[in-house]
């Protein structure tokens, strides 16, 4: 486990970002995500703890702010590069092999649909090593598990430094079920990302 990123970052390709938050999740996403630089290529997909009987305006308010696609997640809608996805509130969001998402209306998991748990399990056993995983700001233990799934498949896990983050429950969670690979603050965060993105355009 690092908590200062090792410069240059240096990683067999990523092909896809997960991440997951819950309270404070839409101001981490926004100080990750901050300006991006054009010609992102690789794609990510968020979980957002949202209540079930809301609509979300989560896409259109990141679309406004990123210079990328920003789409809310649909049924067998397949994966875009360079798109950010968004997890439709009230239903559990998965990735399928084909790299195509689904959608189901199972049981709450940790007292949230969707969960952080069930898209990184999913993306784990779809993408394998080719896989990182970012656990940010949240009230509950739900992502947890996920993440270590992530580990078990050969991808990459970081955690949001739980001193930084606005509810640090579930980034102490995450480390409690296993080392990450990196545990930062939302600046180095950012910086991990761009790296992701610089070694899968190569």
């Amino acid at each position: 486990m690092t908590t200062t990123l090792p410069r240059p970052y240096t990683r067999k390709r990523v092909d896809m970002v997960v991440l997951g938050a819950s309270a404070g999740g839409i101001d981490a996403l926004m100080v990750l995500l901050h300006d991006l630089p054009t010609g992102w290529r690789l794609p990510m997909t968020v979980v957002l703890h949202l209540p079930e009987n809301h609509d979300s305006h989560l896409a259109e308010i990141f679309a406004q702010r990123l210079p990328i696609p920003v789409h809310e997640a649909a049924d067998k809608m397949p994966i875009a590069v360079g798109t950010l996805y968004f997890a439709p509130p009230g239903y559990h969001l998965s990735i399928e092999r084909e790299r195509c998402f689904s959608l189901s209306c199972e049981a709450p998991v940790l007292f949230s649909r969707p969960s952080i748990d069930v898209l990184m399990a999913s993306a784990a056993d779809a993408y394998g090593p080719a896989l990182a995983g970012f656990l940010l700001t949240g009230a509950n233990d739900d992502g947890a598990e996920g993440l270590y799934r992530i580990h078990l498949a050969g991808g990459l896990t970081a955690v949001q430094d739980p001193k930084e983050a606005l509810i640090s429950i579930m980034p102490n969670a995450a480390l409690a079920r296993h080392a990450p690979d990196h545990v930062l603050p939302l600046r180095e965060l950012r910086a991990l990302l761009l790296q992701l993105e610089a070694a899968h355009a190569h």
